[in-house]
């Protein structure tokens, strides 16, 4: 992969100036310039470097680059099937321009759970695209009948795409799955452990995987110093899920306060997606989402602040995801107003930079601090005076310590 790019970017010196700033960690944010060269921050004080380029950012508070934990490059359709059979050229296009989306949003950094390959990070290591730091876990891994399973029960069908979701059953054909998603370059890996909203034959609250065959999935990412990423709901999926090696609960707004002791003891992390079933509430229909889809969403949909909460007092640390699939994607900050209705300004902040770095394993990203990564966003104002510049388009983003070209 060519460093060219990477060389461009080290020429560059940028100081923030006037700036309030949330380092990712504190409670406040602080009042302190933010002095950046070669992709890094080198200095949180003192007047700029006479070469660099100066932002003024009275008025405003700069924070790390946001981190999406759960996002979908691949799923360009509300229709699993859809996604799964549509060509993969195609696919991959509308995929660059998700992540060109994301990026302009403020997500300098995305975690692809179910999908995506080690092309996409390569087209922008080149230049090819403009995108965020992007992780993949490429499909997931779905039981027959499973989340992941897109085929309609009426229908005698093979779906051989693979963007999103892929069938395996069985504890050796699991574990060649995993290695050979770590040989293409995957940074983690997906699995589904209970019904979804989307798919067309699984309830919701099912238990999806026997034991051994999370095990052996968990198994395998242990081995290559790596983790697992769960798809559940229920309590008891979820508790299937942890128990038997899963480090991230994905979505489970149906968490209970004994699951949620349980994610804590196995040192769990829950990445909730409450824009996710939002969106598919008031736009689903009009997209074409089945009935069974919509009546599924409406479950969890009204249980998603209350897991939130669930979490927080038990002390499961949160992070940040989306989940957003066809032309949903266009709602992607509306989770910033979602997690605004029971967290506060701080903990979702918090929760979409340094605890998302925390699940990548990645300290130089999510923080604002000498020596991280230079991925900062200057937000349009005071998001701890009003919320809504959270989630505000009003902002502009800087990866590797250059301004994005909006």
């Amino acid at each position: 992969m060519s460093s060219g790019r990477e060389a461009q970017l080290n020429t560059e010196l940028l100081s923030i100036v006037n700036s309030l700033v949330f380092d990712g960690v504190g409670s406040e944010p602080v009042e302190c310039p933010i002095h950046t060269e070669g992709g890094r921050i080198v200095g949180l004080e003192g007047p700029p470097p006479e070469a660099a380029r100066v932002l003024d950012a009275r008025g405003r508070v700069v924070t790390p680059g946001l981190i999406d934990a759960h996002f979908h490059a691949y799923t360009v359709s509300v229709d699993l099937l859809e996604t799964e059979t549509l060509p993969p050229s195609y696919v991959s296009t509308k995929a660059a321009r998700r992540l060109e989306s994301a990026l302009r949003r403020g997500f300098t950094t995305v975690r692809d759970v179910a999908g995506g390959d080690i092309g996409l990070p390569m087209a922008v290591e080149d230049g090819l695209i403009e995108g965020p730091r992007y992780f993949f876990t490429g499909p997931g891994l779905s039981q027959t009948g499973g989340h992941g399973d897109a085929r309609p029960g009426h229908l005698a069908i093979e779906v051989l795409g693979h963007h999103a979701g892929e069938v395996v059953d069985g504890v050796d054909a699991l574990r060649r799955a995993v290695r050979e998603r770590f040989r293409t370059g995957a940074h983690a890996i997906k699995i589904f452990t209970s019904g979804g909203v989307a798919s067309p034959t699984d309830p919701l609250r099912s238990r999806q995987y026997s034991a051994e065959e999370v095990r052996a999935v968990c198994d395998e990412a242990s081995r290559r110093d790596s983790y697992v990423a769960a798809h559940a709901y229920s309590p008891e999926a979820i508790a299937h899920s942890v128990t038997n090696g899963v480090r991230t609960i994905e979505h489970g707004n149906l968490l209970d306060q004994q699951t949620a002791e349980l994610m804590v003891e196995r040192g769990a992390y829950l990445v909730p997606t409450l824009i996710a079933y939002d969106a598919m509430g008031r736009r689903g229909p009009g997209l074409g989402v089945s009935p069974v889809s919509e009546r599924k969403n409406r479950e969890v949909l009204e249980a998603g602040l209350s897991s939130i909460e669930i979490a927080r007092r038990a002390g499961i640390r949160i992070g940040l995801g989306t989940d957003l699939v066809g032309d949903l994607e266009d709602e992607q900050l509306l989770e910033f107003r979602n997690r605004c209705e029971v967290d506060t300004v701080g903990d979702v902040l918090r929760s979409a930079t340094s605890v998302n770095a925390s699940i990548l394993r990645r300290p130089d990203l999510g923080v604002i601090r000498e020596g991280a990564i230079a991925d900062l966003v200057v937000l349009g104002g005071n998001p701890f005076e009003r919320t809504d510049v959270l989630w505000s388009p009003d902002r502009v983003v800087i990866r590797s310590g250059k301004v994005v070209d909006r």
